[in-house]
């Protein structure tokens, strides 16, 4: 059954707005860039030192904000003359200063692509009400905000991840071949969060498998070869008596090995646009090493990063919003994802104002999912804040 209630309205929008989850770029920015994703949850020093050290491993430089300068550039390229803009989060460019910037320069209504590829309070309503809160801080006159629909089945996604999965089997010993376990993984989040994300519940994970499918399907029709596959996690954090989605990645390529039937893995980290810091250490660093000692050998697939499919995707996503009238492109069984999220989508109980679409989208009485009693969504904790 898909999740496409239909088209919203045309639009117009004057701007795009790029809104990503931000990291350090220097030594000197890790521990407040740490203080900055967990201010209010009383994480001592100590712990954050703890990850501190796996950014100054990569120089205390995250990979984030360099994959966002270079998405920033091709989509300025691909867009052009539309004006392109970019906030994150929890590092600089903050989403208020790229707000007051939008405003100083006349913009009046942006569409805004979230790097996040799957929905869920972390993935997608927290942006919302990230950039709900930007607009509060700037005041009168500060841009409305329109975000984007999720494209976690659009082919712009889909077919680059078909290609690096590919390139990397390609990459495997000869040896191996009848013997190697794709491995899909995407972000661990609390299993109230996963329960919750969507309209109808449960998005995170049925996109998260839809999305599998569409490339292990596309996979073997290359191939000539149907490999099997698995869904894993990765980075999971907070208390241990919270549950959060499994298997982990570590504990299901040490499981693996123990069959003795597979030796070797591709692991694809479909639920990432760009190598955060959970796809260089928690996957190329942690991941790669339990592969070894389970006597695996281990390939990572590449991120979609700025490829130009990618990239025109984003074209065709923001002319849905402005036109309304062109195809809107899926490759699940799901289909295309709704346009404007709904007023309480993927909330906990303390409901925060978040951004959905135009300001009509925002009313309350618009939304029948108001009244929901939903559970209080689990924060991550700081293993789950390295992007």
């Amino acid at each position: 059954m898909g999740t496409d209630p239909g088209p919203a309205a045309p639009v117009g929008v004057d701007a795009l707005l790029l809104v990503s989850f931000g990291g350090p770029q220097a030594p000197e920015d890790v521990m407040p860039f740490l203080r900055t994703v967990t201010r209010g949850r009383g994480i001592p020093d100590q712990r954050l030192g703890e990850v501190a050290e796996h950014y100054h491993r990569f120089g205390g430089r995250s990979p984030i904000n360099d994959q966002n300068r270079a998405l920033l550039a091709a989509l300025k390229a691909e867009l052009a003359p539309l004006p392109v803009y970019w906030g994150n989060r929890n590092w600089s460019p903050f989403l208020a200063d790229t707000l007051a910037e939008m405003r100083r320069d006349g913009i009046g209504r942006a569409a805004c692509f979230v790097t996040s590829v799957f929905a869920s309070y972390s993935g997608c309503r927290q942006y919302r009400e990230n950039l709900a809160d930007a607009r509060a801080t700037v005041g009168s006159g500060v841009p409305e905000l329109i975000k984007m629909r999720h494209y976690f089945d659009h082919p712009g996604f889909v077919l680059p991840m078909v290609d690096h999965v590919v390139d990397a089997l390609a990459t495997v010993p000869a040896s191996s071949s009848d013997s190697t376990r794709l491995v899909f993984v995407a972000h661990s989040i609390p299993t109230a969060q996963a329960e919750t994300s969507g309209p109808g519940g449960d998005a995170y994970p049925r996109q998260f498998a839809a999305a599998a499918r569409a490339v292990a399907d596309r996979v073997a029709s290359r191939t000539g070869r149907r490999h099997r596959y698995d869904l894993a996690y990765v980075s999971r954090s907070g208390p241990p008596d919270v549950p959060w989605l499994v298997p982990d990645i570590g504990d299901h390529l040490a499981a693996l090995g123990a069959t003795g039937t597979m030796t070797a893995v591709v692991v694809v980290p479909i639920g990432f646009v760009s190598d955060h810091m959970e796809v260089v250490y928690d996957l190329d660093v942690e991941a790669a090493a339990r592969a070894g000692t389970a006597g695996l050998t281990f390939r990572r697939a590449a991120t979609v990063g700025t490829d130009r499919r990618f990239v025109a995707m984003v074209r065709e996503l923001l002319d849905e919003r402005r036109h309304g009238d062109v195809p809107r492109r899926a490759l699940s069984e799901l289909g295309p994802s709704h346009d404007v999220c709904p007023l309480w989508c993927c909330a906990g109980r303390a409901r925060r104002p978040a951004a959905a679409g135009t300001p009509a989208d925002e009313e309350p009485t618009r939304n029948a999912t108001a009244s929901l009693d939903i559970t209080d969504v689990a924060r991550e904790e700081p293993r789950g804040i390295r992007r």
